[in-house]
């Protein structure tokens, strides 16, 4: 299969083949549960031939940017929540691993993601609240406006959290934070810290 000749515009989340037939390079993806390889950047896409010697005959296909892009959402983002409705929590993806997001990118934060057990009685404004920094995996890029984002294991939720008086709270709980300041205890799904 020769490199594809014309340059071909494609968008985060448009499907660039089945992994049975192509591989996965830079600015694309293989999703696992359904076999399919999509783009995880706007750029072009090409096709690079598997080298002759090599024993799976699968081309790659990768998306290259016309520009310089920044890191693209990814598990183990860290986001910063923004709004917080009865069902879900919106936020700004600020930084994948160590590196800062150059473009806007949002997430959810569905009520079914937030932990995993007792999905049924997760409290949307009782585990986040605006400003709140959040350690979140990427699900999936969801719909067209935002990432499906999850909190559901323990080294994943709140980080970082401002008080009523404006101080940096302390985790004393997996579910509550409190204030060095007041003493005031405040709800939250915490992330655990690492050990």
């Amino acid at each position: 299969m020769e490199e594809e000749k014309e340059a071909v515009m494609v968008t985060p989340g448009e499907v660039l083949g089945r992994s049975s037939d192509v591989k996965a390079g830079r600015g694309a993806y293989a999703a696992p549960h359904n076999n399919t390889v999509y783009a995880s950047l706007t750029g072009f896409r090409r096709t690079i031939p598997p080298p002759p010697d090599s024993p799976d005959k699968r081309p790659t296909v990768e998306v290259t940017g016309h520009k310089a892009h920044g890191p693209v959402p990814q598990p183990g983002s860290i986001v910063i929540v923004t709004k917080v409705m009865a069902r879900s929590a919106s936020a700004d993806i600020m930084c994948v691993g160590s590196k800062c997001v150059r473009e806007k990118f949002t997430g959810i934060i569905r009520q079914q993601d937030v932990r995993a057990t007792e999905i049924d009685k997760v409290d949307m404004h009782l585990s986040f609240h605006p400003g709140d920094i959040v350690k979140a995996l990427v699900l999936s890029l969801g719909d067209a406006r935002a990432y499906f984002l999850s909190t559901a294991k323990n080294e994943l939720g709140v980080v970082s959290a401002e008080s009523i008086a404006g101080a940096t709270m302390v985790p004393v709980s997996w579910t509550e934070m409190q204030c060095p300041v007041t003493g005031q205890i405040e709800q939250r799904k915490v992330a655990k810290a690492a050990s």
